[in-house]
């Protein structure tokens, strides 16, 4: 008999684990079916999350609709739309030395903002994206507008001038050095992030925070003093509360896309 109550037991202690066994991986396919399923967003296109949350595109990877020259009323021929990409052809004669080139706005002014962008520069390529600038008769858009430099660090004297890395790919450009410098090579893609709020500005370059400033503090004033700034325009340091973006044609093959911001 007791032979027989063993027997019974192991049958039904051996029932429990196939049944939990089963709801187990029943459980698991329930859990996997219901995965969420990551949305894949093309280049120059919004997620649903950034459309929600009020992101716009100022690049739409077809037209240069929005943008135009600095002090100009069109879009230079220096700058083309190539495969998804805001490209500017090289001139080979350095800063705007295109005969209808130049830097590039987009025709609206931003104050408190969150930026985002990709670039890719060519070999001993230099270029730049300018934010908070304004428009002056006769004057580049560099006159008034702190720079984030774009650079290929390898091939380009500008890495090696300057102070400390300040002209660096990320920099705040001969001001501030983007640390860590972990910029990608000519020929690769870098995803950049430029959050200016109320004076606080943060430069983020492929995924990690390299610069962080104050304008407008007694620290702004003396590290811009002590710059090549002042020799360019007396009033530097009084950046706008308000200003265009711009990207910069120095003479040498840059592109830009998924261009999109958020106003804060």
């Amino acid at each position: 008999m007791r032979r027989v109550y063993l027997l019974l037991f192991a049958a039904v202690l051996s029932f429990a684990t196939a049944c939990n066994s089963g709801t187990k991986k029943t459980d698991e396919t329930k859990e996997e079916k219901s995965a969420p399923v990551e949305e894949v967003v093309p280049d120059n296109a919004l997620s649903a999350a950034e459309k929600g949350a009020g992101w716009i595109l100022l690049f739409d990877g077809k037209t240069s609709e929005g943008w135009r020259g600095v002090n100009k009323d069109h879009f230079p021929a220096g700058w083309q739309i190539v495969d998804g990409t805001l490209m500017c052809k090289g001139s080979g004669e350095g800063e705007a030395g295109a005969e209808d080139g130049g830097d590039i706005i987009y025709d609206k002014k931003f104050s408190n903002f969150h930026l985002k962008l990709d670039w890719k520069i060519s070999e001993g390529g230099n270029s730049g994206i300018f934010y908070l600038g304004q428009e002056k008769e006769d004057w580049p858009i560099w006159k008034t507008a702190p720079e984030m430099q774009v650079l290929d660090n390898e091939r380009h004297p500008d890495a090696m001038l300057g102070k400390d890395g300040n002209r660096m790919a990320g920099s705040l450009y001969d001001l501030i050095p983007a640390k860590p410098q972990n910029t990608k090579p000519a020929g690769q893609w870098n995803s950049i992030e430029i959050i200016s709020y109320k004076g606080t500005v943060v430069h983020k370059q492929n995924g990690e925070v390299v610069v962080e400033y104050h304008l407008w503090t007694d620290d702004w004033n003396n590290l811009v003093a002590d710059s090549k700034f002042p020799g360019l325009n007396e009033n530097w340091a009084d950046v706008a509360k308000e200003g265009y973006f711009g990207l910069q044609d120095h003479g040498d093959d840059v592109w830009f896309k998924n261009i999109k911001i958020k106003e804060m």
